[in-house]
C-alpha cells in the first residue's frame, strides 16, 4: 500500500500485558477506527512500566510516525507513570494541569480529591486534554502523541473524542473473501500473481481452524477501493478456479 496517508503506532504500555495477566483488547479497535479515518496503523509496540524504556519509545516512535497513540499507565496508582514520563520524553515539566485539575476537583466529594488523584491531573506542561465520557479523568496529547487509558471502554471513548481533530487520508477500503477446506498452498503462486497487478495494496492470507474443519480468508486492503474491488473479484475467481466455494466477507467465528 503506498504511504499517501499519515501513518500510525501504538504502545501498549504496562506490565500486566508483558506478563500474560491481561489480554489487549484495544489494538484491533484502534486499527479499525484509524483505518476509517485513513490513518493505517502500521506498528504496534508492547512495553514495560519503565520510565527509561517509555522515554526512549516514545522519542523514537514519534519522529518515525505521524501519530503515536498510547494506551495504559495514566491512573492513579504508582506504576501507572506514563504521564511523567511523557513530560520527561518531550523535555517539559510534570505538573498540575488547570483544566484537568479543575475536572477532578469538581469531580469528587470534599476530601476525595487525594495525592493519588491528584496524579490524574498532572500532566506535561502544554497538554492538550482528550476528553473521557466515562470516568472524567482527561487523557492528553503533547504535539503527535496521544495518550489514553487501557481499560478498553474509556479508551474507546477518548478515542471518539479525539478523533474529528485526526487529520487523515484516504478511508482504508477493505474486502474479505473466505473459503472453507482450501489450503493456503494451494492458492499461493495465484494470490501471488495477484499480488504483483495490484502492487500497492495488501494482499493476505489468514487461515482459519474451526470444528468441522478449515479454509482460508483471503483479504486485500487499499485506499483506492476501485482496485480493492478489483482484486476481492479475482480471488475469488482463483478461489473458484481450484473448485471451492467462496464466500464474501469474514468466515464465521
Amino acid at each position: 500500500m503506498t504511504e499517501s496517508n499519515p501513518i500510525a503506532c501504538l504502545l501498549v504500555i504496562g506490565n500486566e500485558v508483558l506478563s500474560g495477566r491481561t489480554q489487549d483488547a484495544n489494538i484491533k479497535f484502534l486499527a479499525t477506527r484509524l483505518g476509517e479515518i485513513g490513518i493505517p496503523l502500521r506498528e504496534v509496540r508492547v512495553i514495560p512500566d519503565v520510565k527509561d524504556t517509555i522515554v526512549a519509545t516514545v522519542n523514537e516512535m514519534r519522529r518515525k510516525f505521524d501519530h503515536v497513540f498510547t494506551t495504559g499507565g495514566i491512573g492513579p496508582t504508582h506504576d501507572d507513570i506514563t504521564s511523567e514520563c511523557i513530560a520527561a520524553a518531550f523535555g517539559v515539566p510534570w505538573e498540575p494541569h488547570p483544566e484537568a485539575w479543575g475536572r477532578l476537583e469538581r469531580h469528587y466529594k470534599p476530601g476525595e480529591f487525594n495525592a493519588a488523584r491528584q496524579r490524574m491531573g498532572t500532566m506535561p506542561r502544554g497538554a492538550t486534554l482528550i476528553d473521557n465520557a466515562i470516568s472524567i479523568a482527561p487523557g492528553f496529547t503533547m504535539e503527535n502523541v496521544h495518550v489514553m487509558a487501557g481499560v478498553p471502554r474509556i479508551m474507546q471513548a477518548m478515542f471518539e473524542a479525539l478523533a474529528p481533530t485526526l487529520q487523515g487520508g484516504p478511508p482504508i477500503a477493505s474486502r474479505t473473501v473466505h473459503a472453507n477446506g482450501v489450503m493456503e498452498g494451494r492458492i499461493a503462486e495465484g494470490l501471488a500473481d495477484i499480488q504483483k497487478r495490484w502492487p500497492d495494496l495488501d494482499i493476505g492470507s489468514y487461515p482459519y481452524y474451526r470444528m468441522g474443519g478449515g479454509g482460508v480468508a483471503l483479504v486485500a486492503k487499499g485506499n483506492d477501493t476501485e482496485a480493492v474491488d478489483a482484486a476481492s473479484a479475482a480471488i475469488t475467481m482463483l478461489l473458484r478456479a481450484i473448485g471451492s466455494q467462496p464466500v464474501q466477507g469474514e468466515p464465521p467465528v
